[in-house]
């Protein structure tokens, strides 16, 4: 069965491919951290690419809400916390400021769709010369 690969415009973004779930959505939180990447540049620390993040987020007029906790179940118990930097749209976002992805990058940000219950993450990297976008499905 030959997948759907349509494409579409998005303002920010060449095309959206529809063989992914919430790609629209995704592509405009893409073309909102390149707003932020191409402003800054690579080298501050994490926080100061939320802070933009954040502004740029609300500017966009994107529903968000930053810093979520979700409870770690295990045995019906509650055994601990993650953290997840933003919801935008219904699609975790983690965000990273470093010179590369890394295993245990994708690892976290799977932990996170697996735990929250949501469908898609955003695995975004601000370290690098060039913005590091990874889609994650679950």
């Amino acid at each position: 069965m030959e997948m759907n690969k349509t494409k579409k415009p998005v303002e920010g973004l060449q095309y959206v491919s529809e063989q992914y779930p919430l790609s629209a959505e995704t592509a405009k939180i893409i073309a909102t951290a390149k707003k932020v990447h191409q402003t800054l540049g690579p080298g501050f620390p994490e926080v100061v690419y939320q802070r933009a993040m954040e502004l740029e987020l609300s500017i966009d007029g994107l529903n968000f809400q930053r810093e979520v906790n979700f409870d770690i179940n295990y045995r019906d118990h509650i055994i601990g916390k993650l953290r997840v930097d933003f919801i935008v749209e219904n699609i975790l976002v983690e965000m990273k400021a470093k010179s590369a992805i890394e295993d245990i990058d994708f690892a976290q940000t799977m932990s996170y769709l697996k735990v929250s219950g949501a469908k898609v993450a955003l695995l975004l990297n601000f370290g690098s010369a060039k913005l590091g976008i990874k889609r994650l499905i679950n």
